[in-house]
């Protein structure tokens, strides 16, 4: 009778072969269902990120004409200026790369500036992913 219990208990130990192929197929049948969005998750939380970034940059731009008088001439004016009337730095760190590490696109024009990143792709145009984020 002894031998017996632990000839079964010996048995029971661990998961055989098939048990492993069948939790190793469950597993990657709900990585292909899940996969795909979450990935789509992650290109459009990098979109609210560029938006939200470009907010930032905004305020900070519209702060520095409030004591200066005009938008700056680039980003950089920012975080440096020689200008007697500035108060800042309006940024606490350098200026952020967009969330696909491309610099943001600034021009100051007569009524203002557009600010912009170039999407994904770091190219003018584009769609869905690709496409341009304009503030």
């Amino acid at each position: 009778m002894n031998k017996f219990k632990n000839s079964v208990s010996k048995r029971q130990q661990g998961f055989s072969l098939v048990e492993l192929l069948i939790v190793m197929v469950i597993i990657g049948l709900l990585a292909s269902l899940v996969g795909p969005a979450m990935f789509g998750k992650l290109d459009s939380s990098k979109v609210n990120t560029a938006e939200a970034q470009m907010d930032l940059l905004a305020t900070a731009l519209d702060t520095y004409r409030l004591d200066v008088g005009q938008y700056p001439e680039s980003l950089q004016g920012l975080r440096v200026s020689d200008d007697k009337r500035w108060d800042g730095p309006y940024l606490p760190k350098d200026v952020p790369m967009d969330p696909w590490d491309n610099p943001y696109e600034y021009k100051r024009t007569s009524e203002g500036f557009e600010l912009s990143s170039l999407g994904r792709d770091g190219k003018e145009g584009g769609t869905d992913i690709d496409a341009d984020i304009i503030y």
